[in-house]
């Protein structure tokens, strides 16, 4: 009999922004807790394991039941729910929180195999950061967490270890054991997430609390909410717990896509239940996938393209005559009951970008952490000033382009290569308008103070040309010059409304 030690329910573990590390108990008793910490990965995976808590302890029948209930209310049934939990949450013990001991065969690595930030193999170690460290019981258990929806593909899964009698899903067409798939929450290159932000962490989990009704609506999950895989953890990758997990919102939440033993020194993990993607049509309530074209398409995090661009995609449901496009339950749901209610509300995006090759993901120089929060006034939110900001933006996206091709053309003119130095401008702007877009944002509730801030990002746009095309000699000078963006189109009529 292994002795229980380190519980998550009193021991600090989940890092919080401005405060340090916090337990379960605290998160839920403690209103002044603005956000969450920790990378992006760790910020989903904690307001995910957040949210089941909050959805075991009590899931709301409606809106009206969850409006009723308030964060005051959910926190309190949230702290009933996990004093008379306690004994799932031991990390280590006979029953591991998240943990499967039937693993306990496979091959134990360091925990750096499995974090993609670590140089490991014969990867170049071009940091301090990229060193192994010791990892305390706080960090291991935020590990386990990670790995449950974020584990990267590849062959540092032991699929050796089957636990499911006659189970060939970690077997390749040759009879030996596969490469491990991507967690379901990453997927191919590395999907966006969004959640709803309230002004603390309890308003957050609270605004972001799906209903009965909700679940139902989305037709995805066979068995519904189901139940927590604490409670019901299962013992193989098909047996009933698992393919419970498989068909429920509980189970996209807490997916277990791999099934892990803590050790002294290490981890021993393999391939858990295999979740589907969104081409199958079933995937995370928190991110945007399109199905109105032949196959469907998921948002992807993208470094060059943060999540502040695809704002307009993720509210596309405000647009009375949208017809298809992208739609992100968690925001389409969480956001038309609260702006009745909530006077300002963030919506925050994030998630890795990783590069995949023949079944192996690994982050390249390319990849990395990607996060944005946008804040905004209920009371703005509607079709016109919806309509507003997918003007300004499509606007930005040609002004994009138009500098693009300005800087090609001024290498060109001097018989040179322009296409790296021409991303860089695209990029360069688009960093850049990042730093006004909260201004757009409040001013797209009025046509004419978004239509005037054209002049600041054209402003924008010239400086990033002039930072790309040096006009030292007088043969750059006339390129500089000769190639300079028109933008006279778009600063016409800065200050009315749109024919």
């Amino acid at each position: 009999m292994t002795k229980n030690r380190f519980n998550l329910i009193d021991e600090p573990w989940i890092p919080v922004a401005d405060v340090g590390t916090v337990s379960l108990m605290q998160v839920f008793s403690e209103a002044s807790y603005k956000s969450l910490g920790g990378n992006p990965v760790e910020k989903i995976a904690l307001t995910k394991l957040l949210l089941a808590i909050a959805q075991a302890a009590c899931t709301p029948s409606d809106d009206e039941d969850w409006a009723r209930m308030g964060t005051q209310g959910m926190a309190e049934k949230c702290l009933a729910y996990l004093k008379k939990s306690h004994d799932f949450f031991w990390l280590y013990g006979d029953r591991p929180f998240l943990q499967v001991p039937g693993v306990v065969t496979a091959k134990e690595r360091p925990f750096g195999a499995v974090l993609p930030e670590v140089a490991t193999g014969n990867t170049t170690v071009l940091t301090q950061f990229h060193l192994e460290k010791k990892l305390s019981d706080a960090e291991r258990a935020l590990l386990i967490l990670v790995l449950m929806g974020f584990a990267l593909g590849g062959k540092k899964t032991d699929n050796s270890v089957v636990l499911t009698r006659g189970y060939k899903g970690k077997t390749n067409a040759k009879g030996n054991p596969s490469s491990g798939k991507a967690g379901s929450a990453i997927g191919f290159l590395g999907y966006m997430h969004n959640f709803l932000q309230g002004d603390c962490l309890i308003a957050t989990i609270w605004l972001n609390l799906l209903t009965v009704d909700q679940i139902k609506r989305v037709k995805i999950f066979p068995v519904g909410l189901g139940v927590a895989p604490w409670e019901a953890m299962p013992t193989g990758e098909a047996d009933s717990a698992a393919e419970a997990l498989r068909q429920s919102y509980m189970g996209r939440l807490i997916p277990l896509g791999r099934f892990c033993l803590l050790g002294e020194t290490g981890l021993r993990y393999s391939e858990g239940i295999f979740h589907e993607g969104h081409t199958a049509g079933i995937f995370d309530m928190s991110i945007a996938v399109n199905f109105s074209e032949k196959k469907p398409k998921a948002l992807w995090i993208n470094p060059e393209k943060r999540p502040w661009r695809q704002l307009t995609a993720l509210l596309s449901f405000m647009e009375s005559t949208r017809t298809g496009g992208f739609d992100c339950y968690q925001i389409r749901f969480g956001l038309s009951r609260a702006r009745e209610r909530i006077s300002v509300i963030g919506i925050w995006s994030g998630g890795l970008r990783v590069t995949s090759n023949a079944g192996e993901q690994f982050l390249t120089g390319t990849d990395d952490f990607v996060e944005s929060l946008i804040i905004l006034r209920s009371e703005w939110l509607g079709e016109m000033w919806y309509e507003r900001l997918k003007i300004e933006m499509n606007e930005l996206e040609e002004v994009a382009k138009n500098i693009y091709g300005a800087t090609m053309r001024y290498f060109k003119t001097q018989n040179m290569e322009g296409q790296k130095q021409a991303a860089q401008v695209s990029n360069l702007f688009w960093q850049l308008c990042e730093r006004k877009f909260q201004h757009l944002i409040d001013d797209c509730n009025t046509s004419n103070k978004a239509r005037g801030l054209r002049g600041a990002f054209a402003g924008l746009a010239n400086k990033s040309y002039d930072r790309l095309c040096p006009r030292d000699t007088a043969r750059q000078l006339d390129a500089w010059a000769k190639n300079r963006p028109n933008l006279s189109k778009y600063l016409k009529n800065v200050s009315g409304e749109p024919s």
